[in-house]
């Protein structure tokens, strides 16, 4: 029973990555670490989220969530930076927590986030399918067999991915920089496109009359709106705190660049460096991208109508007479899905590396290849994605992917208190 609380010390933790078997290749910079966390980041929510939240929740003040969101996130950053740069090693959450709560609570963190960062690379892969077919002008990349439906558009971007991750992290660097290129260039597009059809008189009301929460719809009070009786939650400020939540998940991600600390070649530095430099960016294209939408159509114009669906991107474009966009950004979110799947499972892969590597799953599963990746571990992670994406309908699963991270930033969050009190005397980036 002790033994599920025993923690692995941080010095046997760093001390194990020498081993000549599960040795990692330290390949990695921390230009390649902001690449893949906008890589990670940037996803297609940036595309839907933005504009189905400005019309149902916020209205025009939906950069100021945006703003609040990636305050919070920049809270649970500085908590990464630092354990990172403390442990350089595989795991992220994982690590961290064995080294400050004790195996059991390692191995509850450990696979919560490897069920998060499945069902995610499993969510997105299907996206990712959906998304081919808008671009090639084909129902989606799915195929029967017999009474089977098998989504062979998922099986596609898994299996590439897989292929890339097991060649090396430095070769899944640099394919991520030029696809990652591609849809921020999307992005930029947006910005620069949409900023010459932007009216004033759609910024008015700034923050529009809020709405009770009985009378709204999809959508539950925040927090702040229960714990003081309020009952505005659409509209208002209680709905830009509303909006903040929901648009809080669009930044999610960034995390993954912890897994990654134990191939980067100056940890300590870089690893900080990666996490808030990624993030930065990312916010700074989110703002930009919410004050554009919001200028260049009535938020009104971008609420959820029955029959219509959702509002995106495209809708702003599109009620300004310039239909050509819709292709376009509909090739950024084929881009933005392509590098958030292959971040994700490299970021499983680490997981389980690291789990593997302490006993927790059969050892053998940690042994590196000539590439200096666990070969056995990115196979393994292909199958889990692959067979769920394929086969398996995902709707209420996908629900599911957020828990995972909001449990890890609790725990590292806690972690680094524990650690300041307990070991003062380690060196911090």
């Amino acid at each position: 029973m002790a033994n599920r609380w025993r923690t692995k010390s941080i010095e046997q933790s760093i001390a194990d990555t020498d081993e000549p078997d599960t040795k990692l290749r330290k390949d990695l910079t921390w230009r390649d670490l902001v690449v893949f966390g906008v890589a990670v980041v940037i996803g297609a929510g940036i595309f839907t989220v933005t504009a189905s939240t400005t019309g149902d929740i916020t209205g025009p003040a939906i950069w100021v969530s945006f703003v609040i969101a990636a305050g919070t996130c920049a809270l649970a950053a500085l908590c990464y930076a630092e354990f990172a740069s403390m442990l350089p090693v595989a795991g992220s959450a994982y690590t961290f927590s064995y080294a400050t709560f004790g195996e059991f609570l390692a191995w509850i963190i450990g696979w919560n986030l490897l069920l998060e960062l499945a069902i995610g690379a499993a969510v997105v892969a299907k996206g990712w399918s959906s998304y081919l077919g808008t671009v090639f002008g084909f129902a989606g990349g799915t195929a029967k067999f017999g009474s089977a439906q098998v989504d062979w558009g998922a099986l596609v971007i898994v299996g590439g991915v897989a292929t890339l991750i097991a060649l090396g992290t430095k070769l899944s660097s640099r394919f991520s920089a030029v696809v990652t290129a591609i849809k921020v260039s999307v992005v930029l597009f947006v910005v620069v496109v949409g900023v010459f059809y932007i009216k004033r008189a759609n910024y008015s009301p700034f923050v529009p009359k809020a709405q009770a929460g009985s009378q709204a719809k999809g959508i539950d009070q925040s927090v702040l709106s229960l714990l003081t009786g309020a009952h505005s939650s659409h509209y208002g400020w209680y709905g830009v705190l509303a909006g903040a939540s929901i648009v809080f998940f669009a930044f999610i991600g960034f995390d993954i660049v912890a897994t990654m600390a134990e191939e980067t070649k100056n940890p300590q530095r870089d690893v900080p460096r990666g996490i808030l430099a990624s993030l930065g960016i990312v916010t700074l294209l989110y703002v930009a991208v919410a004050i554009v939408l919001s200028g260049m159509v009535s938020y009104t114009q971008l609420k959820t109508v029955p029959g219509r669906g959702q509002a995106n991107l495209a809708t702003a474009f599109t009620a300004n007479g310039i239909h050509w966009a819709s292709k376009i950004i509909s090739i950024g979110a084929l881009a933005g899905l392509t590098t958030v799947v292959m971040v994700l499972m490299l970021g499983q892969c680490r997981v389980l590396f690291a789990m593997a590597r302490d006993g927790l799953l059969p050892r053998s599963l940690a042994k590196t290849g000539s590439h200096g990746t666990p070969v056995r571990i990115t196979v393994l992670v292909a199958v889990v994605v692959a067979v769920t994406a394929s086969v398996f309908p995902i709707t209420k699963l996908e629900e599911m992917v957020n828990v995972g991270t909001l449990f890890a930033f609790v725990l590292v969050s806690a972690g680094v208190i524990v650690l300041r009190r307990t070991r003062p005397d380690l060196e911090r980036g």
